[in-house]
């Protein structure tokens, strides 16, 4: 007995997209890599969060 998988509407698009498209994986690895994967400096990070005021509970007040 052979079973076949359910493809939702939505994943049918997606892989008629990515077909059609075939270069959109790669934009998106390239800009996950620009915007996420890359080094963090903390000491930045530390002198950022110790030069910021901190937000009143109720914003509008």
């Amino acid at each position: 007995m052979k079973y076949t998988r359910y493809v939702s509407e939505f994943e049918q698009f997606l892989n008629r997209y990515k077909e059609e498209h075939p270069n959109v994986e790669a934009d998106q690895r390239r800009g996950w890599k620009i915007w996420w994967d890359h080094r963090q400096d903390l000491d930045a990070v530390d002198r950022q969060k110790k030069d910021s005021v901190q937000t009143k509970p109720y914003y509008y007040g």
